[in-house]
């Protein structure tokens, strides 16, 4: 009798652990799935960073938000499924130089192409994601905007903003567009395609 309860319990221990084999083989994957760079997949399909602001959807109050903490407004528009969106948030974001500027220098919000939430933009039209999508051209994801300290009444974002930066862009051309829109070269004589030739100088030096 004895025997056959230690058999019993080496057969139902040896089951448990084959068990926890096959959860950890489903699970792991699927958590490593969930979170991509240092960001996680959300509900809606799209990466989630913890630079990005939650906030009341108006594009007007956002902008005095930003500029109460002294950083620069900017929108990143994302949908499911892209696979730019995802190349910029596993190779782009993630990299502590980037990640810490953004962090540092800029009031991030997120927008879903296809999405019906409402926004209000600068004009004060209230629209959906995906009808404000359609109102700004937008065709590409992702597609960032940054925008000045001051809008002027009647603007849109799109007319309000100091650049568009539409599809995924290497580490580097990411990082000089971010310090070209806060250190205001777009107010200077020196296009872009200069300032980042000049940035990348020192980083190729070598």
């Amino acid at each position: 009798m004895g025997q056959f309860i230690t058999q019993l319990f080496k057969q139902s221990g040896a089951r448990l652990l084959a068990g926890l084999v096959v959860m950890q083989l489903l699970v792991l994957p699927a958590m490593a799935e969930a979170v991509v760079g240092g960001a996680v997949m959300g509900d809606d399909g799209l990466h989630k960073t913890t630079w990005m602001r939650d906030t009341f959807r108006d594009l007007r109050e956002d902008l005095a938000e930003a500029n109460a903490e002294g950083k620069r407004l900017a929108i990143i528009m994302e949908q499911r499924g892209c696979i730019y969106c995802d190349k910029v948030h596993r190779e782009v974001f993630p990299v502590p130089e980037i990640d810490s500027y953004i962090r540092e220098n800029f009031f991030f919000i997120q927008m879903n192409m296809f999405g019906d939430v409402e926004w209000t933009d600068f004009d004060g039209e209230v629209l959906s994601e995906k009808k404000m999508a359609q109102k700004w051209g937008l065709m590409f994801t992702p597609t960032m905007l940054f925008f000045p300290e001051a809008v002027e009444d009647g603007k849109t974002a799109p007319q309000a903003a100091v650049i568009n930066m539409p599809g995924a862009f290497g580490k580097y051309t990411t990082l000089n567009i971010f310090k070209w829109v806060v250190e205001k070269g777009y107010e200077t004589d020196e296009s872009f395609q200069k300032f980042h030739a000049r940035n990348l100088e020192g980083v190729f030096a070598d």
